[in-house]
């Protein structure tokens, strides 16, 4: 079984999102599959299908995050250093054509936020990144087509 990468703040928010849905969301939506029931046939309540639904889709949320953290491999980005580029360093890079900076972390999947400029490390970004130092010029292959980008500052939060 593959091990999943993961940072300690994204662990702690996959177990805070698992005890939320198994004590909050889970009993609500068994509350509202009983209240549905009360209002007759089944076949033609909308209320107690939609609650099934939810329900179907909390359980296979649950599901989800327990696979992941039963797989994870926690690592901590604070306890690593170097001038390369690995899993948990805060990246960034200046693209050489448009001279416009950005600053990335390398996260496993499940936690991965673009729009906290959390990129996962199986990303074309982050695998153009992966194994480069600090000032090295590196080529980014994405849909956009290739970018060139320089690494100017790497650290690990």
């Amino acid at each position: 079984m593959e091990k999943i990468p993961l940072t300690p703040r994204g662990a702690q928010k996959l177990r805070n999102e698992l005890m939320h849905l198994m004590s909050n969301e889970r009993p609500e939506i068994i509350k509202a599959i009983a209240t549905a029931r009360d209002y007759g046939d089944l076949k033609e309540n909308a209320e107690y299908h939609a609650a099934r639904e939810k329900q179907s889709f909390i359980e296979g949320r649950i599901k989800e995050i327990e696979a992941v953290i039963s797989r994870a491999s926690i690592i901590d980005p604070t306890s690593m250093s170097g001038e390369t580029v690995k899993f948990g360093a805060t990246v960034t890079i200046l693209y050489l054509e448009t001279e416009q900076e950005q600053r990335y972390q390398l996260v496993g999947e499940p936690e991965a936020d673009t729009s906290q400029n959390r990129i996962s490390v199986a990303s074309p970004v982050a695998r153009a990144l992966i194994g480069k130092s600090l000032g090295e010029v590196v080529t980014i292959k994405s849909p956009r087509g290739n970018q060139d980008c320089e690494i100017i500052a790497l650290e690990y939060l």
